[in-house]
């Protein structure tokens, strides 16, 4: 099923097609020097919630007070914790056939794609996304970039809620009644976001585009 447009969007989604909200929590906003600390989703369709996807991920630095401050992740909490090469095989495997939803979406499907350019170019070609490497053999990501479709709840919601005072994630939910959990813990905002893709559907048709294979 193609999915180009919002209408294609919310069509796919009334006939039973898998969607996966997530988001993340990092040591910083620049995907090429910072790094993931946390990775939440929950895969749903027109039925509901299909299951909840939430990991801690060792970051392989000290984390920053700045963003300590906003996640309140801490270096304990991310001791003993995977490293992100070996978080990724999961998590892809998670997204696959799903329409990816996230509240400003470039931000964080750059982050897993940088990641995953990374280790693209060091490990050469990669394998299956369900093959599993040989023994003692690293990780070979499947391809460089997500392939998947993606829906920017940012955008989306600019186009159905033009008034609101902030698009923000945390927010724009607070204004529409959407209740959440811990604000910047990912598999928590990951629920906020599907709750607001839902509205963002309506009854009306949404005009606009999504943002396509970021």
């Amino acid at each position: 099923m193609n999915v180009n447009t919002a209408q294609d969007l919310f069509r796919a989604y009334r006939e039973g097609k898998p969607f996966t909200a997530f988001d993340i929590e990092t040591t910083g906003l620049d995907p090429k020097e910072d790094r993931i600390v946390e990775i939440g989703a929950v895969k749903f369709d027109r039925r509901g919630p299909v299951c909840r996807y939430s990991v801690l991920v060792n970051p392989g630095i000290p984390m920053p007070a700045e963003a300590g401050r906003v996640n309140n992740i801490t270096d304990a909490m991310l001791a003993g914790k995977p490293p992100i090469e070996a978080v990724l095989p999961d998590f892809l495997r998670l997204l696959d056939g799903t329409v990816i939803v996230a509240h400003n979406a470039p931000f964080d499907c750059g982050f897993i794609n940088e990641k995953l350019a990374a280790l693209y170019r060091e490990a050469g070609r990669g394998q299956g996304l369900f093959d599993q490497p040989g023994e003692g053999s690293p990780w070979k990501p499947p391809f460089p970039a997500l392939p998947n479709p993606v829906a920017d709840t940012l955008a989306l919601s600019r186009v159905r809620f033009p008034r609101a005072g902030s698009h923000a994630l945390q927010e724009l939910s607070r204004s529409l009644g959407i209740s959440g959990g811990k604000a910047h813990r990912a598999e928590d905002d990951a629920l906020l976001c599907m709750e607001l893709f839902l509205l963002c559907g309506g009854e009306e048709t949404l005009p606009g585009t999504v943002h396509i294979g970021l």
